[in-house]
């Protein structure tokens, strides 16, 4: 039997033409995909743009809150493309579509997140500054005039964040362009530290609030009253007349006394009472200067004796005024001096005058 009559005889190819009725049925299937996909991203954005329509009101109501501020900040700040690329790519998690255009799209909307976050970032800190100076009646004006070039320095970080993400999640190598942004970071850091310093020590004031605009405040051996809190300096007009201008970080590495937000002053009063004075008078000495001190809206901190000198017994008194106001400390001051010395003239209680009294022995004649 020869190779030819063993060969199988040759099988008919199938035929790969779709029925009409079934390529009828996928056609149909493609486009309600493509209207349910369309239906569902459209109605997305418009539940997402509703929600930034809500954040641009809740911005206007009064008597907001830190976190709200910011929620509401974060949502009117949101960008029509974040909105479309994130309403396509929800609905691509459920369609399936041509692999070109889901790369596309997951292309896009990293993009869209990436510098979406930086434009919350960014909101996020530069709401928190004008928020806290609006607040502070007028005490972070030279900040609020110079939120320009903060936005500017605030937007040049958050931005260079994103493009470096977006670059990383695309696939390119971002270590060489880290390491140069690094290096001239620094070499800027350097070049300007003095100015940044300066910059950063007048948000810690706006942020700690160490003092205000109007307080008065004593550092080393000088003291004065603010009158501006600038971008590099405070200015401060000393009691004495001179406005003195101290930089900022200089300023805040000082011990500030801050005379403005003391609850009460207190006054120091030494008295000195003759030696000659009767024990039983002396013994209540201290009474009387209580209920003398207590009759012009003072509080006794302490009345006593503290100790013998040479005129006298020494009479250590320290009393209390409410408030911060220290003129009207100094006048009661007086009066309560012009009081004690009419209770103790009135009780036959005599004041120890400065001097010394010096016994003088005769010589014996030879």
């Amino acid at each position: 039997m020869t190779p030819t009559a063993l060969a199988s005889p040759a099988r008919p190819l199938r035929s790969t033409r779709l029925h009409p009725c079934r390529r009828l049925e996928l056609a149909s299937r493609h486009w309600l995909e493509i209207l349910w996909g369309a239906g569902a991203a459209a109605l997305m954005v418009l539940i997402m743009r509703a929600i930034r329509t809500w954040g641009a009101h809740l911005c206007e109501r009064p008597g907001r809150s830190v976190l709200r501020i910011a929620i509401a900040r974060m949502l009117l700040h949101t960008t029509d493309f974040f909105i479309l690329t994130t309403a396509a790519r929800g609905v691509l998690s459920y369609v399936h579509a041509p692999a070109a255009v889901d790369k596309t799209v997951v292309f896009l909307f990293t993009v869209a997140a990436a510098f979406q976050g930086a434009i919350w970032m960014r909101e996020i800190v530069l709401g928190a500054i004008e928020r806290r100076s609006l607040s502070d009646h007028d005490h972070g004006e030279a900040l609020l005039n110079a939120m320009g070039l903060i936005r500017i320095l605030v937007s040049a970080a958050v931005f260079t964040i994103a493009l470096v993400v977006v670059l990383d999640n695309l696939g390119v190598n971002v270590t060489g362009l880290v390491a140069g942004l690094g290096v001239g970071g620094i070499a800027i850091g350097l070049a300007a530290q003095g100015i940044f310093a300066d910059l950063f020590a007048a948000l810690a004031i706006l942020f700690d609030q160490p003092f205000r605009r109007g307080d008065n405040i004593q550092f080393d051996d000088s003291s004065g009253t603010v009158e501006e809190i600038g971008l590099k300096s405070t200015r401060i007009r000393a009691f004495s007349g001179e406005q003195r201008i101290i930089a900022n970080k200089v300023l805040l590495d000082k011990e500030i006394l801050n005379a403005t937000r003391r609850d009460h002053i207190r006054i120091r009063l030494p008295l000195a009472i003759d030696h000659r004075t009767p024990p039983e008078l002396l013994s209540s000495v201290p009474n009387m200067a209580s209920e003398v001190i207590k009759r012009h809206r003072a509080e006794p901190a302490r009345a006593g004796f503290g100790g013998l000198s040479e005129g006298g017994v020494n009479l250590e008194l320290e009393f209390d005024f409410p408030g911060d106001d220290w003129s009207a400390a100094h006048a009661g001051r007086d009066q309560i001096i012009i009081d004690l010395l009419k209770r103790f003239s009135e009780a036959g209680v005599r004041m120890a005058l400065p001097g010394r009294t010096n016994y003088v022995t005769p010589l014996s004649s030879a």
